[in-house]
C-alpha cells in the first residue's frame, strides 16, 4: 500500500506503509543511531515527531520487553529506508512491524531518507504528516498547515501519580518530564531507593518525601513550557544533591537564570562526541533533544559549564558553583549506545554519599 510523507514546504515523499493504518502528523526529526530503533520510538522525548532513521536498515533484530524506554509511546510517525523482511536475534520477541502496529504508530518505508536528512539539515525540522493515498494532495497540505503542534507535552507523557522502584539504599526521587526506564535501571544498579513524581510536583511535596537526592529527567519539547518545575528546581538546589538530564539540565539552566534556544535539527542519535572541560575526556554520547542552552547566558558565578559538544560547541553539562548540583545535556544512561558517561550516576552517589557523612559528622 502506498504511503506519502508531506512536508509544510510543499515538499512530498512517496513510499510504501507498514506499521500502523492510520494518518499522522508531527514533527519531523532525525536521529542517526544505527541500532536501537525500539528505545528511540519508546523514548518519551520524541513525543509528538515524525521519526526519520538515517541508517539505511532497521528492523533486523525485531524488539523485545527489555528494551522498552517507555511502555505507552507517544511517537507520531517511522520514516526508513528499508525495513528488515526477516529479523532474527536470540532477544527477539516481536517484529518491528507488529511492534508499530501495537503502538499504532504509522511508518512509512522506501524514502531516500537520504535526501531528506540533507533537506532537514539545510532548512530546519519542520512540521509533516503521513498520509495514505488521497485524491487531493492540495487539502492534505492545508490540513498539514492549519494542524497545531502542542507544547504541552511534558504533561502528556509525564506520570500522573507518584510511584516507588523499591531499592534499600540511597532515597531518590525521579521528577518525571518524560523518564526513559534507563534512568530507572542505573539507578536500581546502584540499589536505590526511587520514588517517581509527576513534572509538576512542587518543590515542599518533594522535601516532604525525606530524600537523599533528586533527579531531573530527560523529556520533549521546549524547557520553558514547565514553569512549575523551574520554580520547583529554585528551592529544591538550596536544600538537597540534584542531578539533571537532557531537558533536566535546561530546566536547571532557566532555574539558575541562563537562557535556552531552539536548534535548527537538534541532536538526535548515538554518537556524539562531548568534552569533559576539565579533564579534556572525550566521551561518546546518546543525546536526544532540540534545545540547548545559551553558552553566552550563563551566569559564571554561579555555574560553570563543565562539557561541551565537539561539533557544535553547545553547552552539554553545568555544575552550580554553591550548591551540590550539577546536569548533562547528553543521555548518560544511554540504551542503547557508548556507556562512556555512566560513571556519572555514581558521582551523584558519592555526591549524596559526601553530603550525608558531612551532616553526621556536624
Amino acid at each position: 500500500m502506498k504511503r506519502y510523507l508531506v512536508l509544510e514546504d510543499g515538499t512530498v515523499y512517496k513510499g510504501e506503509a507498514f506499521g500502523a493504518d492510520c494518518q499522522t502528523t508531527g514533527e519531523v526529526v532525525f536521529t542517526t543511531g544505527m541500532t536501537g530503533y525500539q528505545e528511540a520510538v519508546t523514548d518519551q522525548s520524541f513525543a509528538n515527531q515524525i521519526l526519520v532513521f538515517t541508517n539505511p536498515l532497521i528492523g533486523n533484530y525485531g524488539v523485545n520487553l527489555d528494551d522498552y524506554e517507555s511502555l505507552q509511546p507517544n511517537c507520531r510517525g517511522v520514516v526508513c529506508r528499508e525495513v528488515a523482511r526477516v529479523s532474527d536475534s536470540w532477544r527477539k520477541q516481536d517484529t518491528f512491524d507488529n511492534f508499530l502496529k501495537q503502538m499504532n504508530i504509522p511508518g512509512i518505508k522506501g524514502v531516500d531518507t537520504r535526501a531528506l536528512t540533507k533537506k532537514l539539515r539545510v532548512h530546519g525540522t519542520m512540521k509533516g504528516s503521513l498520509i495514505d493515498p488521497v485524491d487531493d494532495l492540495k487539502h492534505a497540505f492545508d490540513q498539514l498547515h492549519a494542524t497545531v503542534i502542542s507544547d504541552q507535552v511534558v504533561a502528556q507523557v509525564s506520570t500522573k501519580r507518584p510511584y516507588p522502584n523499591p531499592g534499600s539504599k540511597r532515597n531518590i526521587v525521579l521528577v518525571d518530564f518524560g523518564a526513559k526506564h534507563s534512568i530507572l535501571r542505573e539507578l536500581a544498579k546502584r540499589d536505590c531507593n526511587t520514588i517517581v513524581v509527576p513534572y509538576n510536583t512542587t518543590a515542599e511535596q518533594i522535601l516532604a518525601l525525606k530524600p537523599d537526592g533528586v533527579m531531573l529527567s530527560n523529556g520533549p519539547g521546549d524547557p520553558k513550557s514547565v514553569p512549575s518545575a523551574i520554580e520547583m528546581v529554585k528551592e529544591i538546589e538550596k536544600h538537597l544533591p540534584l542531578f539533571g538530564i537532557c531537558l533536566g539540565h535546561q530546566i536547571f539552566a532557566l532555574a539558575n537564570g541562563a537562557d535556552t534556544y531552539k536548534m535548527k535539527f537538534g541532536h538526535r542519535g548515538f554518537n556524539h562526541p562531548v568534552r569533559e572541560i576539565a579533564t579534556g575526556r572525550i566521551n561518546f554520547t546518546s543525546q536526544n533533544h532540540g534545545y540547548a542552552v545559551k553558552p553566552e547566558s550563563v551566569d559564571t558565578n554561579e555555574l560553570i559549564i563543565t562539557h561541551r559538544e565537539i561539533n557544535d560547541n553547545t553547552v552539554e553539562g553545568l555544575r552550580h558553583k554553591r550548591y551540590p548540583a550539577f546536569t548533562v545535556q547528553f543521555h548518560p544512561d544511554a540504551a542503547p549506545g557508548p556507556h562512556d558517561a555512566d560513571d556519572l550516576f555514581d558521582d551523584f552517589m558519592h555526591m549524596i554519599d559526601h553530603r550525608k557523612e558531612g551532616k553526621s559528622n556536624a
